[in-house]
């Protein structure tokens, strides 16, 4: 069916429409924003610039840190102009183009998680056949199987929505174009829409968590083999700080898509949406890196006058 969409400009509501809130939440996302952008800025550099990260684990981090910059300068400089204006506008081009990118780092960092998981699994359980599970071939071919997903999802996605008619109101209770607020606008039958929703939901995004947790379950039980506490210990920690980053963010991918558009609450869903479009970009560079001996050491070398 053709689009007949007479919108040509989306009004955004954003967060909150209290005017005193406006300079505070400004100040708040842009310090987000600085931190995300710096964060996975810095983790870039540092896999380049060191011989000793350029290995498979190192590999789907550098992926990883791409996807959050894309995913967070998609939204958040159009957020923060709207947060700064009067006229808190987008237009339909600019709409379609934002959730485009959006859907890609969507798609994208679901399928990351998964094959990150997985090069734990292999390096822990089966570390005597790393190099060859996790060789070259493979790493390259797993990358390329990310992006034909992500491109995959946000082409079907963004084509479904092209298809709908929107002739007023133009109003979207959301801080960014997402597709539940954008369904919601819609002159014609979004059924289909919703449709595919619920098979990526299922497939996509619970199918990644499944293979996340498998992938986590049996590290858990390599770990628990080791003999020393100690060394049970620091193992532990370091997975279930990325299990519940990981599990944060299905969770909340999950809960907001699996649902049909007419039981949307968007004061509450738009909260819910911060957790996993702005605040998870911004954990996963200190929650990957944090305990990470070989990132350290990298980024200190990248120091004009680095410590001893």
């Amino acid at each position: 069916m053709k689009n007949q969409s007479i919108v040509t400009t989306f009004i955004m509501l954003g967060l909150s429409s209290n005017p005193q809130l406006q300079v505070p939440l400004f100040i708040l996302f842009l310090s987000i924003y600085i931190i995300a952008l710096l964060g996975n800025l810095v983790i870039i550099a540092a896999i380049l610039s060191s011989s000793k990260l350029h290995r498979p684990m190192y590999f789907f981090l550098f992926h990883l840190a791409v996807v959050d910059i894309i995913c967070t300068s998609t939204i958040i400089p159009k957020m923060l102009r709207n947060l700064m204006v009067v006229s808190k506008s987008i237009s339909y081009p600019g709409c379609m183009a934002q959730f485009y990118f959006f859907s890609w780092s969507l798609g994208a960092e679901m399928v990351l998680f998964t094959i990150m998981a997985y090069d734990r699994y292999v390096a822990i359980c089966h570390p005597l056949r790393y190099s060859i599970m996790m060789n070259k071939t493979i790493c390259v071919g797993l990358s390329a199987l990310v992006i034909v997903i992500a491109v995959v999802n946000s082409w079907v996605h963004t084509g479904l929505v092209l298809r709908l008619s929107f002739c007023g109101p133009n109003v979207i209770n959301h801080f960014f174009c997402e597709i539940p607020s954008l369904l919601a606008l819609s002159c014609t039958s979004v059924r289909l829409n919703e449709v595919m929703l619920f098979i990526a939901d299922i497939f996509l995004a619970m199918g990644d968590f499944l293979l996340t947790c498998v992938s986590y379950c049996f590290i858990a039980r390599a770990i628990l083999r080791i003999k020393t506490t100690e060394g049970k210990r620091k193992a532990f920690s370091t997975c279930s700080s990325h299990l519940i980053v990981v599990s944060f963010y299905y969770s909340t991918v999950i809960y907001t898509y699996i649902r049909p558009a007419s039981s949307y609450s968007f004061d509450r869903d738009k909260i819910i949406a911060t957790l996993y479009t702005l605040v998870t970009p911004t954990l996963n560079p200190i929650v990957y890196t944090l305990r990470n001996k070989d990132v350290k050491m990298a980024i200190k070398k990248m120091l004009p006058y680095p410590g001893k």
